[in-house]
């Protein structure tokens, strides 16, 4: 059997300059890197209240952190800015995809302080349901508002929070408002059924719909129609105007259908395009109006009382959830209920009254 000839090249691969680490060594290997500033709750709050960004930054990130030693602190700082809050408007965003959310809210941001206000942007992105991560890109993608002085944009990921708003978009609000922004715009992930959680902790709720993607009406649940204070109809540019207008009739005639709002505010249907800032200074003045209608008539204080009716109830889940899965005795029996789970010689029903018999008995010892 013939050797194979053994292939030779006269082409030769230089192996080139050597790159630096992505990191700097000395960042890693410097002791001062692992003393963190802590601040207390009261410090949290003076720097909040004066305006510094990062201290709000550094007190939004403790608020919605899952670890049981941030809680504590985290309640003291939102109870102590509670007393400096409420002097805001809560506009919550949302959207079928495709609509332009994030071209929308940089385009109508700019307008908003133009108008001399100050804003802060809650934008929420879906996160991994495997690796608990999000891109969290809204940032880069208005650029323009990320850098305005007067606005203030907060990405935070949905973390497996139900209503499209992410786990701790309250509190977040709470902090936004007593660091003195006077508009709070609350960009959820997308449309679906448990997106009106959304409609629980905002004035005004914005559907923001995109036409010509078929059947308009359709596409988008009933329950977000009925909660929707008003519908813009985006990309209403160039030949898609005449699209977006008919849209715009097709919406008012469904809305007619609907029953009556407990604000007594009729819902409005309009169009705008955020590429050439047509429309935008409408809808910002509907919203004004929506305020003066709603708190001459008394019902903007009272859907107000009634959100903090829901903020009570959903911090006792918290509470509850956060109590039963740091408890030792249960955390060290979860591993052992999962186990027999994939085995099948347990039911999850039995496996969840064994956890919570643990938990009730250790409460009560």
């Amino acid at each position: 059997m013939d050797k194979k000839k053994e292939f030779k090249s006269s082409l030769k691969v230089h192996k080139g300059i050597p790159q630096p680490p992505s990191i700097n060594p000395e960042v890693l290997t410097n002791p001062e890197r692992k003393r963190r500033i802590k601040y207390s709750a009261d410090e949290f709050v003076s720097g909040i209240l004066s305006g510094s960004r990062t201290i709000l930054s550094q007190a939004i990130t403790l608020v919605e952190s899952s670890l049981p030693e941030h809680y504590n602190t985290a309640q003291s700082i939102i109870e102590k800015c509670l007393p400096f809050t409420g002097k805001s408007i809560r506009i919550g965003i949302t959207g079928v995809p495709g609509a332009g959310k994030s071209t929308f809210i940089e385009t109508f941001g700019l307008h908003i302080t133009e108008l001399g206000r100050k804003l802060a942007v809650l934008t929420i992105d879906p996160s991994s349901t495997q690796t608990k991560g999000s891109i969290l890109g809204d940032k880069t993608r208005m650029e323009q508002l990320s850098v305005h002085p007067q606005a203030y944009i907060r990405p935070s990921p949905a973390t497996g929070a139900l209503g499209g708003v992410a786990r701790k978009t309250r509190e977040t609000i709470v902090l936004c408002e007593a660091a003195g922004f006077d508009t709070i715009l609350v960009e959820t992930v997308g449309v679906g059924q448990s997106e009106t959680e959304v409609h629980s902790m905002v004035d005004f709720f914005l559907l923001l719909m995109l036409a010509g993607s078929g059947d308009e009406l359709q596409g988008i649940k009933r329950g977000i129609m009925e909660m929707a204070d008003m519908i813009a109809i985006t990309k209403a540019d160039g030949a898609n105007r005449l699209i977006a207008e008919n849209a715009r009739v097709s919406f008012e005639n469904a809305l007619h259908f609907f029953p009556k709002k407990p604000s007594g505010w009729k819902p409005q249907v309009h169009t705008c395009s955020a590429l050439i800032n047509n429309g935008i200074k409408e809808l910002w003045d509907i919203i004004m109006e929506y305020t003066v209608f709603t708190r001459n008539s008394g019902y903007f204080e009272t859907f107000r009382k009634e959100q903090g009716v829901v903020r009570m109830h959903n911090t006792i889940l918290e509470y509850l959830n956060n109590s039963f899965y740091n408890c030792k005795e249960v955390s060290s029996l979860v591993p052992e209920m999962e186990h027999q789970l994939h085995e099948g010689t347990i039911t999850s029903y039995k496996a969840a009254v064994k956890l919570l018999d643990k938990y009730f008995k250790r409460q009560t010892e």
